[in-house]
């Protein structure tokens, strides 16, 4: 038998199938399932009762084919996206670690053709933050682009008419002030989220704890804060992958491209302005809550956001949450002491300075700390003849030296003994004993009383 042209080319021909009759049915079921059809339903119930007499098996080769010719006609192709300098930024969110059992959320921005990035740890979503995020994104890149791109978020679009997004009224009067225009993604797009969801990729692996990157929990909102800022020097200063320039130097180059940025922050939104007091204190709702010295004498803004009052300043790198104070109400004032590192904690007693006024109290003060507890325990138990003694004191330091005879003041302000000849004592024992931890103190716990179980069974 003579070979066909086909096999004379060597090529072999195609084999004529059982399914190739029903061919235009099988396009026309899966343009209606857009390509989503499954083969067992297309045999079941609709090949077999048109006459179909192939088995399950040549269904699904047939209707594997077709997905196949369907999937190469429908494919979405792409126009790869030339960034233009100055022109573009984008934001994104994603979820950040847990701090003390609290769950942050991390402000991923970065310029599209530097691609310099910004991370910024927040504890919330809302509008103000984001407007605060947005104005220190700003003042890290030193200008502002033509577009602010992001996604379609309830503080950017409020609604949707006819697939076109409606913005947020603040958001756009922020926008303005910036001198840029907010755009939007599709949603479900990565033609247009490509980027931000790409830095948002970068943030988590790098400042997320998990079990391939071994960082450890962060202790504070402020550990979160310092990663976050050591993160974006390591990115921005090192050779991108894509352009083999760090960031922080293609940055610089934008900039000439990008728009000046006003002086002042948009603060519409973030609530009611205070000003610190001395006292590192502001009032709301008649309420004193502290805040941090460097904050005194300046301007904040303040808005309760759940049971939490938000305080926002304007700081170097632009505006900046400063601290959340659970509300209180008139009469129970919100002091913390990690506001007052300088003050004894709590509401005891003030440790008063010594000022010593004379060369009398500095020589016997001089003696070390053993002296200053001697002086603050004679004088609040109201020991008399108290400058006689500290010159003793001065005079048996000459004689003996002073470490000994500031342990011994130590220890005799703990024993509470003040009186004549009781330091000399003690510096004697001391001076017969190898260490301070080997001498017996007096403790009400115990008793040298001999015991009375030998008179449990008198008279019985």
């Amino acid at each position: 038998m003579a070979d066909s042209p086909l096999r004379a080319k060597g090529r072999a021909m195609r084999r004529k199938l059982m399914g190739d009759a029903y061919a235009d049915k099988l396009e026309e079921w899966l343009e209606a399932s857009h390509g989503k059809v499954r083969a067992d339903v297309v045999h079941d119930n609709h090949l077999v009762p048109m006459g179909f007499g192939g088995d399950e098996r040549t269904t699904r080769r047939a209707v594997a084919a077709a997905k196949e010719a369907y999937d190469l006609g429908h494919r979405r192709t792409y126009r790869p996206w030339v960034p233009e300098p100055g022109m573009w930024a984008q934001y994104d969110w994603a979820k950040g670690p847990e701090v003390c059992g609290r769950p942050a959320c991390l402000f991923c921005a970065w310029v599209a053709w530097s691609r310099f990035r910004v991370v910024i740890p927040t504890w919330d979503r809302t509008l103000p933050t984001t407007l605060a995020c947005v104005d220190a994104m700003l003042r890290r890149f030193g200008a502002a682009p033509t577009y602010l791109l992001t996604d379609n978020e309830r503080v950017v679009t409020s609604d949707r008419v006819a697939g076109i997004a409606v913005r947020h009224p603040v958001m756009v009067a922020a926008a303005r002030h910036y001198g840029l225009v907010i755009e939007t993604c599709v949603p479900y797009d990565p033609e247009t989220k490509g980027g931000s969801e790409s830095s948002v990729k970068i943030a988590k692996a790098d400042l997320v704890p998990t079990e391939a990157n071994l960082l450890d929990d962060y202790s504070s909102f402020g550990a979160l804060v310092n990663a976050c800022d050591g993160f974006c020097e390591v990115v921005n200063g090192r050779p991108h992958s894509e352009t083999r320039r760090p960031p922080k130097e293609m940055l610089a180059e934008e900039r000439a491209r990008m728009h000046p940025l006003p002086s002042e922050a948009f603060t519409a939104a973030l609530g009611e302005t205070r000003i610190v007091r001395d006292d590192r204190t502001i009032r709301f709702g008649a309420v004193p809550y502290s805040l941090p010295k460097t904050w005194i004498g300046q301007e904040v803004w303040c808005r309760v956001q759940g049971e939490q009052l938000v305080v926002v300043g304007r700081g170097s790198s632009g505006l900046e949450e400063i601290f959340r104070h659970e509300l209180s109400t008139p009469g129970n004032p919100r002091i913390l002491d990690e506001h007052y590192p300088e003050y004894p904690p709590g509401n005891g007693p003030k440790i008063r300075p010594l000022r010593p006024k004379d060369d009398a109290e500095r020589a016997f003060l001089a003696l070390g700390d053993g002296a200053e507890r001697w002086l603050r325990e004679a004088c609040g138990t109201g020991v008399a003849r108290i400058r006689s003694k500290m010159a003793k004191a001065v005079e048996l330091a000459a004689l003996v030296g002073t470490t000994p005879v500031d342990r011994a003041l130590g220890m005799a302000a703990l024993a509470g003994r003040f009186e004549d000849g009781d330091l000399a004592s003690v510096v004697d024992h001391l001076g017969r004993r190898d260490a301070v931890e080997d001498l017996v103190y007096a403790d009400e716990a115990y008793s040298a009383q001999p015991g009375t179980s030998s008179w449990e069974g008198f008279g019985r």
